[in-house]
């Protein structure tokens, strides 16, 4: 299966090969490529894919690689732009990354014997011939305003180069460099297999799966998965089991069924823009290789309810490339014995922290990423972050939002890993208002002339004390445990109370102005903030109303009674338990609503404050019927 000559396949064409006479050679080369698609991003994250026939495209390459091609603003999701009467978008190419080839392994090209490939050509969207819109254009000018305005506040504040090693002056700098990478998590099962979350939440806690040898079908498709994905040249480092997941069962034919693991994948990080288009396409690959083995994946960030979610750990990072073409870490300190970060480094990371109510809209955007934000799960749920026990003692704090990664012998491993992105976040704009938040925070460190100690002092300040840009009644650094070492009244009181929903998650758009500004500064307009609000919204309505409110419905339905004549007083009690619930959640009568209909009609209303006090109720009442017909289940023979 999949065992195609791989060096004779085409997989990118790399970011400096896309003149026309390049592109021209290296497509009659593979004729296995048989069209082009313009892939362009809106507000949301989602990807176009249009199938232009290659004659059709090298006719008329030098036209569509100038203007792009054009759509009528029905494939993308941007709602307050290209509305209805007002739709005219282009797809505009990115020269600056490698363009990816997506290959159709269903599809064999019977002259070459190759999968059918499209090469996917990452564009930027333009409305009406004038605005950039979408994602990606975000992304690109967050990035440039970063590198801008860093290198005038190093101009500006030259204290800075005594703490940072490597680099005496800013003159001696040729270019800011962003380095970003992502971890992918994702689960994977046989189709129509259901999960049994008390055998995964024991497999679990017992640790029988995490980064053990895989088997099967399993292993196969993810051995070659990484075969394949190296072919893009984007450096895969190693594929593993992730937390989750059960042993599968062999049948009497040999075959292994009833799969369900929880896997993940890494590679080497890249500029921003590739970074995030190197998740994507890898997803791609991911889905499309292990479907070939008969197996289904999911990147829903909670697929399974009591059982660990899919992360998608984001990593950050600032290095100078010196004119001398010598790497120097900006964010490493220049005595890594001494202090853990340089002022830029703190800088950037108080930056994250005190806007994260602003980034938290783009990061967690849909209610499974929500739900997996739980405690015991090891995601995150404080905005909060840890250094280290000690600058000579690292150490991984897996219960923070963001955390430090450094090396006291690899200066250049200094970064940031942002634990609260999933595999369903737009890595965009996550990107992009992450390093706006962080300079906003160099900025203020930096304009204040701040030292390494000056700044661990602010980012350990306690809860009360008043600090230069850190808020007063706030906590933003814990070495301990978060989920177990404080109560839930604790957390809330020093690190701040997290969203329970997307609607309370939006609401920060509107009740934090300042920190909105600070993502957003020159580069995010209001239109687009709008925009994302309302795309947003209209998900979460739909979901809740046409997916979440069915599927409570159906766990509802799916608690008959069980027990017969044998049924003790337990078995009754448990029973009239469940069915008090069932009647509350799910069941009208002529005097009241039950809770599934007081949601919807709050959805239909308009009344999202209600609405989503009621998916919270309904979520804990759904909870509360599982554990209890769990427990009821259990005690019958």
């Amino acid at each position: 299966m999949l065992e195609f000559p791989l060096e004779k396949m085409l997989f990118n064409i790399p970011a400096g090969k896309h003149e026309k006479e390049d592109i021209i050679g290296l497509l009659v080369s593979h004729p296995e490529v048989q069209f082009v698609s313009f892939v362009g991003l809106d507000i949301t994250g989602n990807d176009t894919d249009e199938k232009i026939p290659l004659k059709l495209f090298l006719d008329d390459m030098e036209n569509m690689l100038t203007h792009g091609v054009q759509t009528d603003g029905s494939s993308v999701d941007l709602p307050k732009i290209a509305d209805l009467n007002n739709a005219k978008v282009d797809l505009v190419p990115d020269s600056s990354v490698n363009w990816y080839v997506d290959y159709n392994y269903d599809n064999i090209d019977p002259k070459t014997g190759l999968p059918v490939g499209t090469l996917r050509i990452p564009a930027y969207l333009i409305h009406n011939d004038k605005v950039e819109v979408g994602a990606r254009s975000i992304l690109r000018n967050a990035v440039e305003t970063f590198k801008t305005q860093t290198m005038e506040l190093l101009r500006a504040h030259p204290y800075v180069f005594q703490y940072i090693n490597g680099v005496d002056s800013v003159e001696e700098i040729d270019e800011i460099c962003i380095t970003s990478a992502t971890e992918l998590e994702f689960w994977v099962k046989t189709p129509e297999d259901k999960a049994d979350r008390e055998e995964l939440s024991t497999s679990q806690e017992l640790k029988e799966q995490y980064w053990k040898r895989t088997h099967g079908p399993v292993r196969t498709a993810l051995e070659k998965t990484l075969e394949i994905i190296d072919c893009y040249g984007v450096g895969v480092e190693m594929g593993h089991k992730e937390v989750g997941g059960v042993k599968s069962h062999v049948s009497s034919a040999g075959t292994h069924d009833h799969i369900m693991e929880q896997l993940e994948i890494d590679w080497k990080y890249a500029s921003a823009m590739q970074a995030a288009d190197n998740e994507k396409q890898i997803k791609y690959i991911v889905r499309d290789v292990f479907n070939q083995f008969g197996l289904h994946t999911t990147f829903l960030a909670k697929p399974i309810a009591g059982v660990a979610g899919s992360g998608e750990h984001t990593h950050l990072g600032v290095a100078a490339r010196l004119k001398n073409g010598k790497m120097v870490n900006l964010f490493a300190a220049k005595d890594m014995t001494k202090d853990y970060l340089s002022p830029l480094g703190f800088g950037g990371l108080m930056g994250i922290l005190k806007n994260y109510e602003a980034i938290n809209p783009f990061v967690s955007s849909t209610t499974d990423s929500l739900n997996r934000l739980k405690p015991g799960y090891e995601a995150p749920i404080c905005i909060v972050t840890s250094l280290g026990r000690s600058v000579t003692e690292p150490s991984r704090n897996r219960t923070i939002l963001v955390g430090l990664i450094r090396d006291a012998k690899n200066p250049m491993a200094t970064r940031f890993e942002l634990r609260a992105p999933n595999p369903r976040s737009n890595t965009y704009l996550i990107l992009a208002t992450c390093y706006m938040a962080m300079l906003d925070g160099i900025r203020a460190a930096l304009q204040e002339g701040k030292t390494p100690a000056d700044l661990e002092k602010s980012l350990s300040k306690s809860h009360g004390e008043t600090d230069f840009y850190l808020e007063t009644e706030r906590e933003y650094r814990s070495e301990h445990n978060v989920f177990e070492d404080y109560t839930e009244e604790e957390r809330n009181h020093l690190f701040g109370i997290a969203p329970a929903t997307v609607w309370e998650n939006l609401q920060a758009i509107r009740k934090y102005p300042e920190k909105v500004r600070a993502i957003q500064g020159d580069v995010i307009s209001n239109l687009t903030i709008e925009s994302f609000f309302t795309a947003t919204l209209n998900q979460w309505k739909m979901e809740l109303h046409n997916r979440i409110i069915p599927n409570f419905m159906d766990i509802v339905r799916d608690c008959v009674k069980l027990h017969g004549e044998d049924a003790t007083d337990y078995d009754l009690e448990n029973w009239n338990q469940i069915n008090l619930l069932r009647f509350y959640i799910g069941k009208d009568t002529l005097a009241e609503k039950c809770l599934l209909t007081r949601a919807k009609e709050a959805l239909d209303d308009g009344d999202y404050d209600l609405a989503s006090d009621l998916q919270v109720e309904l979520q804990k009442k759904i909870d509360q019927l599982i554990e209890t017909y769990l427990r009821y289940k259990k005690n019958l023979f």
